[in-house]
């Protein structure tokens, strides 16, 4: 299947105010440790109604239930965000079968976001590439650097390395059009520690042609500065806003 010819992707920088769902619930997980979870609220679609009324374009969704439980998806819950808030919304969390990604966007997902997947069964991604389009699917490799600084892709929620390099990760997926990376420093996430932004840096240099998202450890508005410097064409915000670091609209007039 043809798809249009990729834009260039060095434009403004949007941001992705973030909301995890937990059992209904808004939280947030440090280091992904389900054991390390806060609660920030018990009314999903109202907290995404503000971040529109802030003036953001997109939200960013990650069902934690649906990545430790596939049968206790809240894909209703998406929908309801997706209808509700009339953001954009880029979704995952455990996404490993065609019908998964066929229920998100019916439910009015943008962009549904594949994970460990991609590094455990690269085939299978890559036929989802063809089937639903490069600006439908988003891969999210999650990293920690070696002891030589090189980023590896993890696994198992984290727990486990694949030992793929990044750039090797992301070279097995250009030829079927990928554009989309969403890049987590492990290290940094939920812990507003300032972002890795030399590795956001070292990635648009090396895939220009790549939309590359920021995530894991974004604490202040120059966090952000920093990171439109990079490149990157995405951030993930979530704990900053929750813990009132900084507002949604100094965020995006930033």
């Amino acid at each position: 299947m043809n798809f249009p010819a990729p834009v260039s992707p060095r434009a403004n920088m949007i941001i992705y105010p973030a909301i995890d769902l937990r059992g209904g619930r808004v939280v947030r997980l440090t280091e992904g440790k389900f054991d390390q979870e806060k609660t920030y609220g018990h009314d999903p679609l109202a907290v995404a109604r503000d971040f529109a009324a802030a003036g953001a374009t997109w939200l960013h969704v990650v069902d934690l239930d649906g990545a430790k439980d596939p049968s206790k998806r809240q894909t209703a819950l998406v929908e309801q965000l997706a209808q509700g808030s009339k953001l954009k919304v880029q979704t995952g969390g455990g996404i490993r079968e065609t019908a998964q990604i066929t229920a998100l966007l019916s439910a009015g997902a943008h962009r549904v976001i594949i994970g460990s997947l991609a590094a455990q069964q690269p085939e299978l991604v890559t036929a989802w590439l063809q089937q639903f389009g490069p600006e439908q699917i988003i891969l999210a490799p999650d990293v920690r650097l070696d002891e030589a600084g090189i980023p590896r892709v993890a696994a198992a929620g984290w727990q486990e390395s694949t030992g793929l390099a990044l750039d090797d990760f992301i070279n097995r997926f250009l030829p079927a059009g990928l554009r989309h990376i969403l890049c987590t420093d492990i290290s940094r996430d939920g812990k507003l520690s300032g972002p890795n932004s030399a590795l956001y840096a070292q990635l648009v240099k090396k895939f220009p042609t790549l939309h590359i998202q920021a995530s894991g450890g974004v604490a202040s508005l120059e966090d952000l500065r920093i990171l439109k410097t990079t490149g990157s064409t995405g951030a993930i915000v979530g704990r900053a806003l929750y813990e009132h670091k900084f507002t949604l609209a100094e965020a995006l007039a930033c």
